[in-house]
């Protein structure tokens, strides 16, 4: 009685292995929804329009973009973690549901690491330390020199509490050890704005949303938080060159899975994606976001959101940030 049981686990076992090995080489055959954590027109949103555009010409099915905004794309995370893992539903994810979002946040209900089959990193946007241009500082070592003199009078915006641009600065004043003040707002425009009055000297921000202001001379940028120059400003130094070693606070956007997903849906939607990437239309447009295209494997990617999680909760922890 045992051994029948046995062979009939065993055999349906097998049999759940073949329509899954089935089910992997027709993948895709029916649409792909791509969850995003943020609304429709913003950075996340337009860039997932572009590669799914892509991905949908490459694989011949729609690739669905479904926005899920909240909870600083928490919502969107959860969504994709408790999704059938069958490579149909997948998350176009950050660096805040990757590895910023765990150490904020008081509760999550998914594992950034246990939860996700990373696909590939598509790429990093360079966040850009600007300055009023009134500021008496033309470079990164004249403006750690004059917070070093004036400790705590010197303001840096950002565009909320606990966003890229707050742990970006937060970051700065570890590495420079200096005392200078966060100042959040409702969003990266009002910030902008009362740096160019001058209301606050600094602010981390987005290489697309502050080149306008640059090229009118109403901000004046003193680095780049990439380890390489980014294309969209390239005779900006990086903060590394500029005289921070290894700093680095990119807003960086990736393609995950649900945990369990069979490997070959994983390789096919990798290689898609690299293919997608490479494509030069694709990259015009990505480029214009101030996105610079960094694709990988999936071993890779995993190993990416790994080293992000521990690095973001140290400044986390630093500057005291919570959400609930």
């Amino acid at each position: 009685m045992l051994k029948r049981m046995g062979a009939l686990v065993a055999g349906v076992l097998a049999l759940i292995g073949v329509l899954a090995a089935a089910s992997a080489a027709d993948y895709p055959s029916r649409p792909v929804m791509v969850v995003v954590g943020f609304p429709p027109a913003g950075p996340s949103d337009v860039l997932a329009r572009i590669v799914t555009k892509k991905l949908s010409e490459l694989l011949g099915q729609p690739f669905v973009v479904d926005n899920r905004p909240g909870a600083g794309g928490n919502i969107a995370g959860e969504v994709v973690a408790h999704a059938a893992s069958d490579g149909y539903t997948l998350l176009m994810g950050n660096n805040s549901i990757l590895a910023t979002n765990a150490s904020l946040y008081a509760k999550i209900d998914f594992d950034p690491v246990k939860d996700f089959a990373p696909i590939s990193l598509i790429g990093t946007q360079a966040n850009i330390l600007v300055v009023n241009p009134q500021l008496p500082a033309k470079t990164l070592a004249e403006l750690i020199a004059l917070a070093k003199a004036n400790p705590g009078k010197l303001n840096f915006a950002s565009s909320g509490y606990g966003a890229a641009a707050h742990l970006a600065g937060e970051l700065f004043k570890t590495e420079a050890h200096i005392d200078i003040v966060h100042v959040p707002y409702k969003g990266a425009a009002p910030a902008l704005e009362d740096v160019i009055t001058g209301q606050d000297q600094m602010m981390f921000a987005t290489a697309a949303s502050v080149l306008g202001f640059i090229q009118n001379e109403q901000l004046r940028p003193l680095a780049v938080t990439t380890l390489r120059r980014t294309a969209i400003l390239p005779d900006i130094p990086t903060m590394d060159q500029a005289g921070l070693p290894g700093f680095e606070a990119t807003t960086w956007h990736g393609l995950v899975a649900p945990a369990g997903t069979p490997k070959a849906i994983i390789e096919t939607l990798n290689r898609a994606t690299i293919e997608a990437l490479k494509d030069p239309d694709v990259k015009q447009k990505l480029n214009a976001l101030g996105v610079d295209i960094t694709s990988d494997s999936p071993d890779e990617f995993a190993a990416y959101i790994k080293a992000e999680i521990p690095k973001w909760a140290a400044v986390v922890k630093a500057s005291g940030a919570k959400l609930e």
